[in-house]
């Protein structure tokens, strides 16, 4: 497996990082046109939770199995390995094409631009490449993995009523009370977006926080009736809960994409490897190498590496 950076090497590059946390204005240096790179060294970059951590060191594996020397480098947040990611000081990372979408186009147009990313992949791929073009970045090509907001109930209530999508619960006219962040008040995919889209009553949100264990608990014993989840959650069966299906489509498409600095890391070769990934990955599939690690207790380069094994894109 590749060699993980010491604790003072992360340190040390945490503080460089944080010096450059505003990045290069695009108004001062211009658009970026270098040809697509290939450097022999890459350094991957995970916003340091256990599922980019994971998708961190596959996609480290799969590099290293086609040639390359990679390190890896734990960097806290979007608002500091972006910038990094520009400069050169990271080549890979693990991002959610819609949500990249959304915040680079915010942080190009200013916070009250109107969204680009939608429900529809290749709509939100296109706005995502046109915002990653001149900031010298590539968005590699989506893989069926997603990680997006999701609504859980308990296995019972969800028998009792049969409900396995929201447009069921919709139907049932329930009252809803949901457990999940306080901002679900407000936000269009969430507390509005199930009324509006679905027809769902909610009565009232119960500020838990999104996938918390507080709050799926307060699903679990009946307190409440739905819980705002991710896709990828891999703790639902331990409190009895199931998602209901998005089957209109209320979320946006949030694919798991390697996003690349083109100019280091932007080779046909490169993200070839990174590609292969893309193929095998499922958003099912990340919610069980999830829980191997918070569940199981399993390090993420032992989980990652298996894994990539066990579907064949490694030698046993």
């Amino acid at each position: 497996m590749p060699a993980v950076l010491a604790v003072l090497a992360v340190l040390a590059g945490s503080a460089a990082l944080a010096g450059c946390s505003g990045g290069p204005s695009l108004e001062k240096r211009g658009a970026i046109t270098a040809s697509p790179g290939d450097s022999r060294h890459l350094s991957i970059g995970s916003a340091g939770f256990t599922e980019s951590e994971l998708l961190a060191q596959m996609y480290a594996a799969l590099l290293g199995h086609a040639g390359y020397r990679t390190d890896l480098l734990t960097v806290g947040n979007r608002e500091l390995y972006e910038p990094a990611l520009e400069s050169g000081q990271i080549d890979v990372v693990p991002e959610y094409a819609a949500t990249l979408a959304d915040w680079l186009n915010a942080k190009s147009h200013g916070p009250h631009a109107a969204p680009v990313a939608s429900p529809d992949i290749g709509a939100t791929m296109a706005a995502l490449r046109k915002l990653t073009g001149p900031r010298g970045l590539t968005a590699l090509p989506a893989g069926r993995a997603v990680d997006q907001n999701a609504f859980a109930v308990s296995a019972s209530y969800a028998a009792r009523h049969r409900l396995a999508t929201l447009s069921d619960l919709g139907r049932a006219k329930l009252p809803v009370r949901l457990a999940a962040g306080d901002e679900c008040v407000q936000r269009p995919f969430c507390a509005p977006g199930l009324r509006r889209v679905y027809g769902i009553t909610v009565t009232a949100v119960d500020p838990k926080g999104v996938g918390t264990t507080p709050a799926k608990q307060a699903v679990q014993n009946g307190q409440d009736q739905m819980v705002l989840t991710t896709s990828t959650d891999a703790t639902l069966d331990q409190f009895g809960l199931v998602l209901l299906t998005d089957d209109k489509k209320l979320q946006n498409a949030d694919n798991v994409i390697p996003l690349v600095n083109r100019s280091r890391a932007g080779s046909a070769r490169a993200a070839a490897a990174l590609k292969r990934l893309n193929t095998v990955l499922t958003t099912a599939d990340l919610a069980q190498l999830n829980a191997q690690v918070d569940s199981w207790r399993r390090l993420p380069a032992d989980v990652a590496h298996n894994y990539l094994v066990r579907k064949g894109l490694l030698p046993k």
